[in-house]
């Protein structure tokens, strides 16, 4: 599918449910990726207001801020980002905004505890603490699917945010009529469960480096 046509499937996503985070995280990433910059920072800042713990979220709209020249503004948001980020374990997310940060001679803010430390008491008491939300959560009874991204899913993601998904992929489904005969389509809805659950193209490549090594 065409980058303007995920462009228009994702611009009648946001405008038919204007809660959907994902429909405006999307959008703000197909934007970003044309350069459309003023437009992704916009959605992706909608994004952020729904869902204020999505780390990945304020990395991309900093940088499509500083896309659109206004850098105040990307400071505030990458700093906001970056701490969201640390408490969360997040590591990717955190390296590429304190990368950007200093690109434009700031200096990310200093983290006392890089992780939530109620989250770190949870885990040393045996609860599951989702990779995504920060919350205490139970975990998935098997991965969801086979294959080192379920098995990322199983290790990290609760059953309750995975269930949240598949609540947003029903969403995505039927708004973008997906039909799962077609790979093109199969791969449409992956993206959008990847970017949901926080797997970015990096750790993707890192996830699947030991399979296409075997």
């Amino acid at each position: 599918m065409s980058t303007p046509d995920r462009i228009a499937q994702f611009e009648k996503m946001a405008s038919a449910d204007p809660s959907n985070e994902m429909a405006h995280f999307s959008l703000g990433n197909a934007y970003l990726q044309v350069g459309r910059h003023a437009e992704a920072a916009q959605s992706l800042e909608r994004c952020i207001a729904i869902n204020p713990e999505m780390s990945k979220a304020y990395q991309l709209c900093g940088q499509a801020m500083i896309g659109a020249g206004w850098e105040d503004k990307a400071v505030a948001v990458m700093m906001a980002g970056y701490e969201v980020a640390a408490r969360k374990g997040d590591r990717l997310p955190q390296e590429a905004i304190a990368g950007m940060l200093r690109s434009i001679g700031r200096e990310p803010p200093k983290v006392e505890r890089p992780a939530d430390p109620a989250a770190d008491a949870l885990r040393a008491s045996g609860v599951f603490v989702c990779g995504r939300t920060g919350r205490p959560g139970s975990k998935l009874p098997a991965p969801p699917f086979r294959g080192p991204v379920g098995q990322w899913i199983f290790d990290t993601i609760s059953a309750e945010t995975w269930r949240d998904w598949i609540g947003q992929g029903t969403k995505v489904i039927n708004e973008l009529r997906l039909d799962f005969s077609r790979d093109s389509d199969q791969e449409i809805y992956d993206r959008h469960m990847r970017e949901y659950l926080g797997i970015d193209d990096e750790l993707l490549a890192q996830l699947r480096a030991p399979a296409s090594k075997a």
